[in-house]
């Protein structure tokens, strides 16, 4: 069981509805995020998977305060999140952006970039402000002749690590990591997620690590949420997740990037038609329409939410109360070694 005190951030059941249709038009709830849980303990470091369009943006939108969930409730450091001051979110809770080329304002010096956090919370003086900016610069590896340059006069890989240097002189304790190294160079990746495990260590940080690159989540995750249709469907050690995936949908996941053994015991996704991949069946399991190991208790009702240890697996082969299935057939999973030559993206 996880300690409360050790938990920074908790998710219970959360979800979000997008309004679509316009004043005088049909007005219809697109479900984006649909019943996620999870907790976020202290130095963990939670990658979330998933399709384009599963809902990892909008759930990381959630818990930046930037929207308020449609149901359930985020607490961070025990406190509902909607009982926050969204400044006081900021000084806890920060993010990396995806892209280090539009994260930084261009017309700004990179010192005023790093500082901008600490002169909106009106900490400080302008001397102290710069101070603290230069000593942020050391901790993520750039000299502090980097002060009073432009964003224009830095590689990708100095503009990431000064756009961590930001996120981080508020001292937060939780940092959303937005795909961070999709935009560099593979040689420069390596020294951005060594920096960011480095700082976890350093400051205590704890991580939610939005990702594609499965070689990436193996590198950083001590825990893997996998997300479909805007629903956490496994979530587990991502040695557990890889070696042995339980749900359908992971499966096909991982199949759709490696296959050290073409065909061998992992089964192909159903072949349905843009309609009906849209279309989900009302009351069915999400991933009916698409599974390949379809039961008919899957078109009848939501599938069960099944525990075993620190793994959960939402899926009607598991059964109600069932413990998982730990043995797999012969080829079921990736070996995880095999994930550092192989990326995905959708």
């Amino acid at each position: 069981m996880t300690d409360p005190a050790d938990t920074v951030l908790s998710v219970r059941n959360v979800a979000y509805d997008y309004i679509s249709g316009g004043l005088f038009g049909h007005r219809a709830a697109i479900r984006a995020v649909d019943d996620v849980s999870f907790d976020l303990r202290r130095k963990d470091v939670l990658a979330v998977i998933g399709e384009s369009g599963c809902g990892k943006t909008t759930l990381s939108r959630i818990l930046m305060s930037l929207l308020p969930p449609s149901r359930g409730e985020v607490r961070l450091l025990g406190k509902p999140l909607a009982d926050w001051r969204r400044l006081d979110v900021a000084r806890q809770m920060q993010i990396v952006f995806q892209d280090p080329y539009s994260s930084l304002n261009p017309r700004h010096s990179i010192g005023r970039i790093v500082a901008r956090p600490l002169e909106i919370h009106g900490m400080g003086t302008a001397a102290e402000r710069r101070w603290r900016a230069k000593e942020m610069l050391d901790v993520v590896g750039l000299p502090d002749r980097f002060l009073d340059n432009l964003p224009g006069h830095l590689s990708g890989g100095q503009r990431q690590r000064v756009v961590i240097a930001r996120a981080l002189i508020l001292r937060p304790q939780v940092l959303i990591c937005d795909e961070p190294t999709s935009a560099l160079d593979v040689s420069v990746q390596a020294q951005i997620l060594n920096l960011l495990l480095d700082l976890r260590e350093q400051f205590g940080l704890s991580y939610v690590f939005i990702s594609h690159n499965l070689a990436v989540v193996e590198h950083m995750a001590t825990r893997v949420a996998i997300m479909y249709r805007g629903s956490v469907v496994e979530q587990g050690d991502p040695e557990t997740i890889f070696r042995n995936p339980r749900h359908p949908y992971t499966r096909v996941l991982l199949r759709s990037v490696i296959t050290p053994a073409p065909g061998a015991g992992i089964p192909e996704s159903r072949e349905v038609s843009d309609d009906e991949r849209d279309t989900p069946i009302q009351g069915a399991c999400g991933y009916y329409m698409r599974c390949g190991e379809a039961l008919p208790a899957c078109r009848a009702a939501p599938p069960p939410h099944v525990r075993d240890g620190d793994t959960t697996v939402d899926c009607h082969r598991y059964g109600a109360g069932r413990v998982i299935e730990m043995r797999r057939a012969s080829g079921a999973g990736i070996p995880v070694s095999t994930l550092r030559t192989h990326d995905w993206s959708s």
